[in-house]
C-alpha cells in the first residue's frame, strides 16, 4: 500500500487549494462528456445481455448453465455501474436524459431503482464515513463502529467479534439485498418520480430472471441458476464498493471537515490495469470520483496524477493499494472494529484537533 502520511494542518488553505484544482482540470477538458464511450459500453452491455439470456434459452437442460448466471450477474453488475455512472450524471450534459438513462439501464437491466440509490448514495458522497450520516456505514449486520459493536450481546456479540471474516461470505447476499431495498424504497408512502415505471421495469426484469430458468431447465437447475446469479451480482457489485472506504478513518458525528479532506482521508484507491477499470466501473478511482462525482468514468484515470502531486503537494494523504491487499485491510478491520479496538480507525483530523 502507498500513502503519504504528513498530519493535516488547521488553516482554511484546503478550500482554496481545491477551487484552483477544479480550475485546472476544467481547462485541461476532463469534465467534458465522452459520448462516444458510453454509447460503446451501454450497446455492448445491452448485446452481452441478450446474447447471455438467448444463450440460456438454447442451453436449456444443462449444468452448463451455472456458467451463463456468472456471466449474466457480470452483465447486470455492468449496468449497475451505468445506472451508478448516470446517476451523477457523467453521461450527458443534460440531467433529465442522464435521469431516464440511468433509471432504465438500472431497473430493466440490473433491478435496482434509480430513486432508492441515488437517495442513499448522495448522501454517502456528502459525508464518507461519517458517523450518523453515511448510510453505508449505518447500523447493519455488519458493525462499523466500536460503539455499535460494544452494544452487541450474545451471539449477535460473537459474530460481530469475527464479522471481518464473514464479510465477504455476506457479500452474496448483497444482491438479494439490493432488489429487495429497491422495491422497498419504490413502495415507501414518500413521493417517488415515476414509481410505477421503476417498479413495473423492476419486476419485469426479476420476475423474468426467475420464470425462465424454470421454464428452460430443471428445478433444481433453476434453483442453482438462480442463487448462483444473485451471490455473484452481489459479490461483484458490493465488492467494488467495499474496499474503497471500509477500513478507512470514522468520522465523528458532529465534525466539519473541508471537501477536499473529507474526500479524500476517507477513500481508497485500487490499483490496477483495464481489468480492474472494467471490472470496478471505475470505482477503483474513488479519490478522483469523490473529488469530481460527474466526471466520465474514463477521465478518472487520467485525472488521477493531477490530484495525486495536488494531494502531495498540500500534505494530504492519499492512499492507494492493491485490490487483494485493501480486502486483507477490510477484513483486519472489521475483526478489530468487533473487538471494540478503537485507535486505528480514528481520523487522523481528530487528532489534529485534541
Amino acid at each position: 500500500m502507498s500513502a503519504t502520511h504528513p498530519s493535516p494542518t488547521r488553516d482554511n488553505r484546503f478550500v482554496s487549494s481545491y477551487t484552483d484544482l477544479v480550475a485546472e482540470v476544467r481547462d485541461r477538458g476532463l469534465l467534458e462528456r465522452r459520448h462516444g464511450f458510453y454509447l460503446t459500453r451501454i450497446v455492448g452491455t445491452v448485446v452481452a445481455f441478450a446474447a447471455t439470456w438467448t444463450a440460456v434459452i438454447v442451453l436449456g437442460d444443462s449444468w452448463w448453465q451455472l456458467a451463463c448466471a456468472v456471466v449474466a450477474a457480470a452483465v447486470s453488475t455492468q449496468f449497475g455501474f451505468l445506472g451508478h455512472d448516470g446517476a451523477h450524471r457523467q453521461i450527458f450534459t443534460s440531467t433529465p436524459a442522464n435521469e431516464w438513462t440511468a433509471r432504465i439501464l438500472a431497473a430493466a437491466g440490473a433491478g435496482l431503482s434509480l430513486h432508492w440509490w441515488r437517495n442513499k448514495h448522495n448522501r454517502h458522497h456528502k459525508a464518507p464515513n461519517q458517523i450518523g450520516i453515511d448510510p453505508d456505514i449505518a447500523d447493519g449486520p455488519i458493525a462499523f463502529d466500536p460503539d455499535t459493536a460494544a452494544a452487541r450481546s450474545g451471539l449477535y456479540a460473537w459474530f460481530t467479534h469475527r464479522q471481518g471474516w464473514f464479510f465477504i461470505p455476506l457479500l452474496t447476499l448483497e444482491g438479494a439485498a439490493l432488489h429487495f431495498a429497491s422495491l422497498q424504497g419504490l413502495t415507501a408512502r414518500a413521493p417517488v418520480p415515476h414509481r410505477l415505471l421503476e417498479i413495473a421495469l423492476i419486476t419485469i426484469r426479476l420476475g423474468l430472471g426467475i420464470a425462465v430458468p424454470f421454464i428452460v431447465m430443471t428445478p433444481v437447475q433453476a434453483v442453482c441458476f438462480i442463487v448462483m446469479q444473485l451471490a455473484v451480482f452481489g459479490l461483484l457489485l458490493g465488492g467494488s464498493f467495499a474496499p474503497n472506504h471500509k477500513g478507512m478513518p470514522l468520522v465523528p458525528k458532529d465534525m466539519r471537515v473541508d471537501f477536499l479532506r473529507r474526500q479524500v482521508l476517507m477513500s481508497r484507491n485500487i490499483k490496477g490495469g483495464r481489468v480492474t477499470d472494467f471490472m470496478m466501473g471505475g470505482l477503483n478511482y474513488q479519490i478522483e470520483h469523490h473529488l469530481f462525482p460527474s466526471m466520465p468514468r474514463p477521465n478518472l484515470a487520467k485525472v488521477q496524477p493531477l490530484v495525486r502531486a495536488h494531494c502531495a503537494r498540500h500534505a494530504v494523504t492519499y492512499t492507494e493499494t492493491s485490490l487483494l491487499a485493501s480486502y486483507a485491510i477490510v477484513i483486519r478491520y472489521l475483526n478489530q472494529v468487533g473487538l471494540g479496538h478503537r485507535d486505528p480507525f480514528t481520523c487522523p483530523l481528530v487528532r489534529t484537533y485534541r
